[in-house]
């Protein structure tokens, strides 16, 4: 046994104790004959630091692998970084401006080996913050997915998507970032509210007979437009459906065509079409019988003006940004006199989420996944429970967005990445392959120049649950260890890598990724917002575990996480659970004191054969936390775990045990002891894995570290009549201590109780826990006589009346006065305040967080007011 210091101190403990487990590979102990149990982090971008969403995401996987590793697992968690392609390569690219350079002044090969050098130096920066928080991972078989093993996966199934005709080449929309000249996802886009303009324009029609009204928000796409659309069921136009209208600027003919998407009720109910730069106009324009290729591009990869197929636009347009073509368009379409008016609206506009730059959808050239006959099988895998998701409410969203999901551009015009595994012939005919020699059998020994784009980084991700595993060459591993079994993400990710995951381990594993996917929430700002920079209101979970210790970070994670709902950011209450530990602590130095240490073994003879009722119950309320958490841990009720292991041990063994057994710890009180204060380290590990760690060797010589000691077995089942009798004995202390606080009884004074009405079980209880009545409740004597008059305390368990004669006590005539003032005050306050929250213009008016003060109020003054007159009644 270690003597514990008197204060607990969590950053020294926690850097000793990772290190530890780490070195001797504790986090993936050798256990080749062990159910095995995997999972896989969501791999965060190698440029990250470690925000308040990541310890969430990580505390609740770390929270599982803990405790299925105590279950004697051979628990896999997978870790590892994505290469995260524009957020590397920005950083990249900021370095070399702040020398006076850029990324074209280098090669591709160069710029990608100063990428690779800045990895090797700052790339680590989120691991090592995952280590502080706790995480347990496999760190000694970390990967990246720019690995070379990870690569290899990554060229496979493209070309193998390819060959199976699940992946082209084709023209469409893309989210195009004029800042990095590349195509990017939904995910990097960000829509804001921004303050614009409506322009209402007037197009003459082709036989001078009038105009036909629109209007736009983009002006300057007019230079593209190539049709008018309104609805078939709008009489206003059924004459003029088939003329043409001629534009301004250009002089362009462009029919006017029916179609569902103009909305009669809207503005003039004509809209003006430009199917390469809107993605509504691009359906539109289809569905009018343009061709992809035919449609005209007005803007080049820097967003500016260039001249489209048919050589309309004047050259006075070419060239300027897009930006300055509005502001000339306008003028143009003003002096022209068909300008009829402009509006002040608010806009959503898109922006790409790193550049900070309004995204334009630009008409281009990208590789595509059919990602539609590949969700067909996802869909089927989570309707017929081979893929359980949690909570079960996400389900419409996953089938809402499969059953309606767009082909997936998987290209991205970037250096730093997977190079996508595809040459071009001089006729720009692309042969996919492994290699350029295979490339070039393909092509018949063409020349060739490889496609420069990269891919896009979820599409390396997607393959996270097999690719890790060492697939396609690791087929052992791969068998033993996919599907995982539990898939952990936020729900933000659910179709930008959850879903792919499922589309890509089915169609190459044949089987679900993983059988289990639980979403949480996000970690909001204490009032409920959203947090942001700008805000000014994101958390830092490293200055939370600097200020209160990982262990109580990580608890109050689990215990906020509720299932289908966020988690408000409380520092309050992580400064509470830093309290637990430290009562932890005390109670660890408390049992040193008295002589209790480490339990011989998990199931000790001289435990489970313990005769006191004191031990019997805590026996048996061990063995109920135990029951407790495992059906917690099944349905993956982090916040019921954490609760139930809390409770367990602040009220039952802190709080109660220990002050049943104060003075009198025999022999069998230390052995029951220990072997509880070791099954409560054991339980506790997997939320607060380094105080546990600390107080399991502390207390005395071990076989094993704690994390991978082995989970608290239901070996004995617990004694009910023990527990009913300290469950009484708690009520019967806790009434009287009620009593006594209400009724200003001193602190240190003695009473007397005369019992009415006890039965034989009541009288025998008595007789068993008198001693522990005078401890705790400062009862000094029990009398089954009948008590005398005055005035006294009343306290009712179960079928016993206890009377506490108050004679001598206190002054019982001043205690009712002052007892009958609080309670009017109490009931004043209580009315007045109901008053408020009646008061209909209160309620309309007032701001919701003074109304939801107001009710807060009421319902303590009422609770407030219950007690006294409670106390009233007392004196009986």
């Amino acid at each position: 046994m270690t003597d514990l210091p008197k204060t607990f101190d969590p950053a020294e403990i926690e850097a000793r104790w990772y290190a530890h487990w780490e070195e001797k590979g504790l986090f993936r102990p050798e256990r080749p004959d062990a159910v095995p149990f995997t999972i896989v982090n969501p791999p965060p971008n190698v440029t990250g630091s470690l925000h308040i969403g990541h310890a969430l995401d990580n505390t609740l996987q770390d929270v599982v692998i803990r405790y299925e590793r105590l279950r004697g697992k051979d628990a896999l968690w997978v870790v590892g970084t994505d290469h995260a392609g524009i957020a590397t390569q920005m950083v990249v690219e900021r370095q070399l401006n702040a020398a006076g350079q850029k990324r074209t002044d280098f090669t591709r090969k160069q710029f990608v080996d100063k990428v690779w050098e800045w990895k090797a130096e700052s790339g680590g920066a989120i691991t090592r913050q995952l280590r502080r928080l706790g995480c347990s991972m496999d760190w000694a078989n970390e990967r990246f997915t720019m690995d070379e093993g990870f690569s290899k996966a990554v060229v496979k199934v493209f070309v193998e998507l390819h060959q199976r005709g699940l992946l082209y080449r084709d023209k469409r929309l893309v989210n195009w970032d004029p800042h990095f000249r590349s195509a990017i996802s939904d995910l990097e886009v960000e829509t804001k509210e921004t303050n614009g303009k409506f322009w209402h324009f007037s197009y003459p029609l082709e036989d001078g007979s009038g105009t036909v009204s629109v209007a736009t928000t983009r002006p300057e796409t007019m230079l593209a437009d190539m049709a008018v659309a309104v609805n078939p069921t709008d009489e206003r136009y059924a004459a003029l459906v088939g003329k043409k209208v001629r534009l301004p600027i250009t002089g362009r003919l462009i029919p006017i065509v029916t179609d569902d998407y103009a909305d009669p009720e809207l503005g003039s109910g004509a809209v003006k079409i430009t199917p390469g730069h809107d993605f509504n106009d691009f359906e539109v324009g289809k569905r009018a019988g343009f061709k992809a290729g035919d449609m005209l591009n007005m803007l080049d990869a820097d967003a500016r003006v260039i001249q489209t197929s048919d050589g309309l636009i004047p050259d006075a347009y070419l060239g300027l940004d897009r930006f300055e073509a509005r502001k000339v368009v306008v003028d143009a379409i003003e002096a022209a006199g068909l300008l009829e008016r402009i509006e002040d609206r608010v806009i959503q506009t898109p922006y790409g989420d790193r550049s900070g730059v309004v995204i334009e959808p630009w008409l281009t050239d990208q590789w595509y996944v059919d990602a539609d006959t590949l969700a067909k099988p996802a869909i089927e895998a989570v309707k017929s429970g081979a893929i359980e998701i949690v909570p079960k409410t996400w389900e419409k969203t996953w089938f809402n967005w499969m059953e309606n999901i767009q082909p997936w551009c998987v290209s991205r015009q970037l250096w730093w990445g997977h190079q996508i595994p595809a040459w071009f012939d001089e006729d720009g005919i692309p042969y996919v392959a492994e290699t350029e020699a295979e490339a070039q059998v393909l092509a018949g020994n063409k020349a060739l120049i490889r496609d420069p784009d990269v891919l896009d980084t979820w599409f390396s991700s997607a393959l996270w649950p097999f690719a890790t595993l060492g697939w396609p060459e690791d087929a052992a591993k791969v068998d033993r260890h996919y599907p995982n079994d539990l898939l952990i993400s936020g729900f933000d990710i659910l179709f930008f890598w959850d879903a792919r995951m499922a589309m890509q381990g089915i169609e190459f594993m044949k089987e679900v990724p993983w059988k289990k996917l639980y979403l949480h929430g996000l970690v909001r700002a204490a009032d409920g917002q959203k947090m942001s920079k700008s805000k000014g209101n994101v958390v830092d979970p490293l200055g939370l575990i600097d200020q209160f210790g990982a262990d109580a970070l990580r608890f109050f994670m689990a215990a906020m996480e509720s299932q289908g709902r966020d988690v408000k950011m409380d520092e309050k209450r992580v400064e509470g659970y830093r309290n637990f530990a430290t009562k932890l602590w005390n109670a660890a130095r408390f049992l040193q004191s008295n002589g209790v240490g480490a339990s011989a073994s998990i199931a000790p003879a001289e435990v489970f054969s313990a005769t006191l009722p004191v031990n019997k119950w805590i026996i048996g309320e061990v063995m109920n936390t135990v029951q407790a958490l495992d059906a917690a841990m099944a349905d993956l009720r982090f916040d019921a775990a954490a609760d139930t292991i809390y409770h367990f041990i602040w009220d039952q063994f802190c709080d109660w045990y220990i002050e049943l057994t104060k003075g009198q710890m025999d022999d069998e009180t230390k052995a029951v002891a220990g072997w509880a204060f070791d099954q409560i380290l054991v339980m506790l590990h997997p939320f607060m894995p380094f105080i546990t760690e600390e107080l399991w060797h502390a207390m005395g010589s071990r076989e094993k570290d704690l994390i991978v000691a082995q989970w608290p077995q239901l070996v004995v089942a617990p004694d009910i009549e023990a527990g009913q009798e300290i469950d009484w004995l708690i009520r019967l202390v806790s009434a009287v201590r009620t009593a006594r606080t209400e009724l200003n009884v001193p602190p240190g004074a003695k009473m007397k109780a005369h019992i009415r009405e006890a039965g034989d079980l009541t009288r025998a209880r008595i007789e068993r826990q008198t001693a522990a009545l005078g401890r705790l409740a400062r009862i000094e004597a029990l009398s089954f006589d009948p008590a005398p008059d005055g005035g006294a305390a009343q306290v009712v368990v179960d079928e016993a009346t206890f009377v506490l004669p108050l004679e001598g006590v206190i002054d019982l005539a001043a205690e009712k006065a002052r007892l009958a003032k609080a309670l009017a005050g109490a009931e004043k306050e209580r009315d007045s305040l109901a008053g408020r929250l009646s008061n209909a213009a209160f309620v309309e008016k007032a701001k919701p967080e003074a109304i939801a003060k107001a009710r807060e109020d009421h319902a303590d003054k009422t609770a407030e007011a219950d007690r006294l007159k409670a106390a009233l009644d007392r004196l009986a």
